[in-house]
């Protein structure tokens, strides 16, 4: 598949490295030459420019990309960066690094397809920590793995089970939690697994749709 990264900081760099370390074709957007530099130094193909304008990612391929992540810590460069892509039929990552009214976070979770928090994932871990959950999950998130976001349907079988027990597939691990309009986050030990909720695993991608199936309580055919 054929990846877009605007932003090649702490968090476009280390995505940029497990798309392409998965065999995935991947070009880096970024107005800073220093970020360019490393990028091209670790073999990226890169567009120097702002990411947000529509001829620079017309200039990194967005025509042909499959996926486009708008990784910036601005918010402002990184939803351009996503509308542009939704025109061009790409899927759209949109960064976010803050909290937001209930009227912004509809704005934008209605335009792209999915919002990310690597700060509030941070914080949230820091929390659960203290309060004696499992964080062990993220330490062990190596480039082999993919996520997935999975909703748990009213038939599933782990439904009133513990979100921190809840066995899967091989290695794979639930990683984040969320219940309906909420944001996910790392769950607590006490968490349990209700219908409706979504729960973010880690995998190989192997493994993913048997993953799927244990959690929606469904077949999956070898």
């Amino acid at each position: 598949m054929k990846f877009i990264i605007v932003g090649f900081g702490r968090v476009g760099m280390r995505n940029a490295r497990t798309l392409r370390n998965e065999g995935h074709e991947v070009t880096i957007v970024d107005n800073d030459r220093e970020r360019v530099e490393r990028a091209e130094e670790e073999g990226f193909t890169v567009v120097e420019g702002d990411g947000g304008e529509e001829s620079v990612l017309e200039s990194a391929g967005v025509t042909e990309a499959d996926s486009l992540g708008a990784l910036t810590g601005d918010l402002n460069t990184n939803f351009s960066a996503c509308v542009v892509g939704d025109a061009h039929g790409c899927r759209t990552v949109l960064r976010v690094s803050e909290d937001f009214s209930e009227q912004l976070y509809e704005r934008y979770t209605d335009s792209v397809d999915e919002v990310i928090y690597p700060e509030r994932l941070g914080a949230a871990g820091a929390k659960t920590a203290l309060l004696g959950g499992d964080f062990t999950v993220i330490a062990d998130l190596t480039e082999r793995l993919s996520v997935a976001s999975v909703e748990i349907p009213d038939e599933s079988p782990v439904i009133g089970d513990r979100v921190i027990d809840v066995e899967l597939p091989g290695d794979a691990r639930i990683y984040a939690h969320g219940r309906e309009d909420e944001s996910m986050t790392i769950p607590l030990p006490q968490t349990r697994v209700e219908a409706g909720d979504s729960l973010a695993v880690m995998a190989d991608p192997d493994l993913l749709e048997e993953v799927r199936g244990t959690l929606r309580g469904e077949e999956v055919s070898a």
